[in-house]
């Protein structure tokens, strides 16, 4: 006869029913605070290309589609990178990935400062498109591991905020640092951040509290990533955050990662410093909303569609009247008007997030981030190289380029439109199912845990 197992011993197979939320408070700002510093450095390595983007043609000797290709192909390494990374979280921890992130991001920010050929130069940027895969999610594990779920959306929202604080540095900083000390020492000069964020992880950062660890994962192999991939992607929520974060993030994404700038001096014949200070607008806008869309969706989770479905009308109503104003150019008025709308974009993209959170267990969080968090990046490199490739077919016309805008939002509209209602039903069996477990009601862990209905 076999020992007496003790009450709260787990039982073989099965998920603890309930873990106990993280408690938040001083230090978990602290640790959160290390890992959203790296995901601010990374964001100011991302967009410096957005602000040199006139200088990288002519130091290259490239066209407009070929200049595209530095972005696009960052971008590519970057979506591409979203679900191995989530894997990489979900396995290795949080501290492991950011640091390789860091080292990664910043060889890549300081070959690019050195690099002597076009190849060269796009060789650093998917380096550094690597290593800045690795931290945006990161810093959301941070947020669900340190911090109680009810703070998880505004969480998210200010760590896009502090991402968009660092995009601001790109714009205020490098840009006249870059034109007044040269391409090298700027660059060069840039990536010694990375150096000044690795020393705190290294030192402080931990993945989660005392008493918190999550269950160990399986051990690693094609049946775990299949597991952890096709069990994120049978949840609705997973494809809903997807293809909200596709159709909010790229309009301005597309903007300040390379096509603003041009677009604002070239077709609207603005100096540099004023085609600066809208893109400032923006990131400054997106601070803003940042803060309001974190408060409104914690309070208000049922606002979560109405606000992206919002903000995408609204972008596209904006983004159409300048490509329609009469004229080759459209009022200041109209252009800051739009600069301040597509600061919208970054908050409405993280409520993808706030679908994907909640239908996934800890132990998939990474990897449905990472799912989540394609979806835009997907959308920004095709617009990326659409305008490229439009541009040098029409002689320039932004008008025509930028229509490859509408295409991506009215596809992604009609997904989302599609999905919501399987993930209005999901989330009501899952409350259920957690009420069931909190009450001690008959519930599987293990089918549930599969992202299955529970049956009687």
């Amino acid at each position: 006869m076999s020992a007496p197992t003790p009450a709260d011993a787990p039982i073989p197979g099965a998920r603890p029913a309930v873990l106990p939320d993280p408690p938040g408070g001083s230090r978990a700002l602290a640790v959160w605070s290390i890992g959203v510093a790296v995901y601010f450095v990374a964001v100011i390595f991302r967009t410096s290309l957005g602000v040199a983007g006139l200088d990288a043609a002519e130091r290259f000797h490239v066209s407009a589609s070929a200049l595209s290709t530095f972005s696009l192909l960052q971008l590519l390494v970057y979506a591409g990178m979203q679900v191995p990374v989530g894997l990489m979280v979900d396995r290795l921890g949080t501290k492991k990935v950011l640091t390789l992130g860091v080292t990664l991001f910043t060889l890549g920010q300081l070959g690019f400062a050195l690099a002597p050929s076009y190849g060269t130069a796009l060789a650093a940027r998917a380096l550094l498109g690597c290593g800045d895969a690795m931290t945006f999610i990161s810093v959301l594990r941070l947020g669900t591991r340190w911090f109680p779920p009810h703070r998880g959306p505004l969480m998210a929202q200010l760590a896009g905020l502090v991402g968009m604080a660092g995009n601001l540095v790109s714009t205020l900083v490098l840009a006249p640092v870059l034109h007044g000390i040269g391409w090298v020492p700027a660059f060069a000069g840039s990536s010694v951040l990375g150096l000044v964020v690795l020393v705190p992880l290294l030192l402080f950062l931990r993945d989660h509290p005392e008493g918190h660890e999550p269950a160990p994962a399986a051990r690693p192999g094609f049946a775990f990533v299949r597991s952890q991939i096709g069990e994120s992607w049978r949840e609705p929520g997973t494809r809903l955050g997807l293809w909200v974060h596709f159709t909010t993030q790229f309009p301005a994404m597309v903007f300040l990662l390379l096509w603003g700038m041009p677009f604002l001096i070239e077709s609207q014949g603005l100096d540099r410093s004023t085609a600066g200070g809208l893109l400032t607008l923006i990131v400054a806008s997106n601070m803003v909303l940042g803060l309001v869309y974190g408060q409104v969706l914690g309070r208000r989770p049922t606002a979560r569609i109405p606000l992206a479905l919002g903000t995408v009308a609204v972008t596209a109503l904006l983004w159409g009247a300048v490509l329609a104003a009469s004229g080759d150019r459209a009022p200041m008025w109209l252009l800051v008007t739009l600069c301040l709308v597509l600061g919208s974009c970054g908050p409405a993209s993280m409520i993808g997030f706030d679908f994907a959170r909640p239908a996934n267990p800890p132990e998939r969080q990474g990897t449905a981030s990472g799912l989540t968090n394609m979806g835009g990046f997907m959308a920004s490199m095709t617009t990326l190289l659409a305008v490229g490739v439009l541009l040098d077919a029409t002689g320039d016309d932004y008008r025509i380029a930028f229509c490859s805008v509408f295409v991506l939002e009215a596809l992604g509209v009609t997904q989302i439109l599609r999905l919501r209602g399987r993930v209005q039903r999901r989330e009501r069996e899952q409350e259920q199912e957690r009420a069931a477990a909190l009450t001690g009601g008959p519930v599987l862990p293990a089918q549930a845990a599969e992202g299955s209905p529970v049956t009687a």
